[in-house]
C-alpha cells in the first residue's frame, strides 16, 4: 500500500464511504485539524483524488463564477486504500508495486524552486512578476531565490525584453 498520511487516509476512506465519492464534506474528526489543504493537495498531485465540476452543494471545495468545483477520489486512490469495486479488499491482497528507481527518476518533484529554475530556463527567461505569479512568493523572497541560484553555481544574465528586466540562466542565453 503506498505511503498516506493518516489525514490522506481518513479523507480517502470518507470518500470511498460516500455516495459522491466527494472528500467534501470533511469527516468530523478532520475539521479541527490542520495541513488538511497540503493533504489534499497531496492527493490530487498523486492522482488519488482529482477536481471536478459538482452540483452537490455539500461538495463544493471552491467556486469560479457560476462553477462549483469538488475534489473526488480516483480509482487510484481507491486502489490505494485497497479498495475494488466498492469493497475493501482483504488484507492478504498484494499491495501495488512501490515505486522503482526508474520511475522516481522519470517523475521529478516538483517544486516551487524547480519552478523557478525551469522558468529561467526557457530561451526567452521570466520577468520577475512571471516568476512571483508562478510561485506565489513576496517579490523578495522571489529575488533571494535567484541570489540562492547564484550560491549554487547557477549563471543568471539578466536583460531587458519589451522594457521589462528579465532573468535566465546562462546556459539558455547562450542558445538564445
Amino acid at each position: 500500500m503506498p505511503k498516506l498520511s493518516d489525514t490522506q487516509a481518513i479523507l480517502l476512506t470518507h470518500a470511498a464511504k460516500n455516495d459522491t465519492a466527494s472528500l467534501y464534506p470533511l469527516p468530523q474528526t478532520l475539521r479541527r485539524g490542520g495541513g488538511i489543504i497540503k493533504a489534499i493537495a497531496a492527493l490530487v498531485s498523486a492522482g488519488y483524488a482529482d477536481e471536478r465540476e459538482t452540483h452537490e452543494a455539500g461538495a463544493v471545495n471552491r467556486t469560479d463564477g457560476d462553477l462549483r468545483y469538488g475534489i473526488f477520489v480516483t480509482a487510484a486512490g481507491l486502489a490505494a486504500m485497497g479498495i475494488v469495486d466498492g469493497e475493501q479488499g482483504d488484507a492478504a491482497q498484494p499491495s501495488p508495486e512501490p515505486p522503482t528507481a526508474a520511475s522516481t527518476l522519470a517523475m521529478p518533484r516538483v517544486t516551487k524552486a524547480s519552478t523557478v529554475v525551469a522558468l529561467l530556463s526557457q530561451p526567452t527567461g521570466a520577468t520577475l512578476p512571471e516568476l512571483i505569479t508562478a510561485t506565489g512568493w513576496l517579490p523578495h523572497t522571489t529575488r533571494a531565490a535567484l541570489t540562492g541560484l547564484r550560491k549554487r553555481g547557477h549563471i543568471i544574465v539578466r536583460y531587458s525584453r519589451d522594457g521589462a528586466t528579465c532573468y535566465r540562466i546562462g546556459a539558455a542565453a547562450a542558445a538564445a
